[in-house]
């Protein structure tokens, strides 16, 4: 897993909006690589992790944004 992709300090203009958008969009792919991944390890390869496919979401959720 990779680690979290903190927000940067709030900037002013355009291109603190466009950063903004840049981090937000990278924390979604992240979310959804974590989501991906996951959901292709078989039952008995997630039970190994101590995870189940009820933790998946929750789990991408929190490796993306840090909650």
């Amino acid at each position: 897993m990779e680690k979290v992709i903190s927000a940067p300090a709030v900037e002013t203009g355009i291109s603190g909006a466009f950063e903004s958008l840049r981090v937000k969009y990278d924390q979604y792919r992240l979310y959804r690589r974590t989501i991906n991944e996951l959901s292709s390890l078989s039952d008995r390869s997630l039970s190994d992790l101590g995870l189940s496919r009820a933790m998946i979401k929750g789990l991408a959720h929190e490796t993306a944004y840090g909650q």
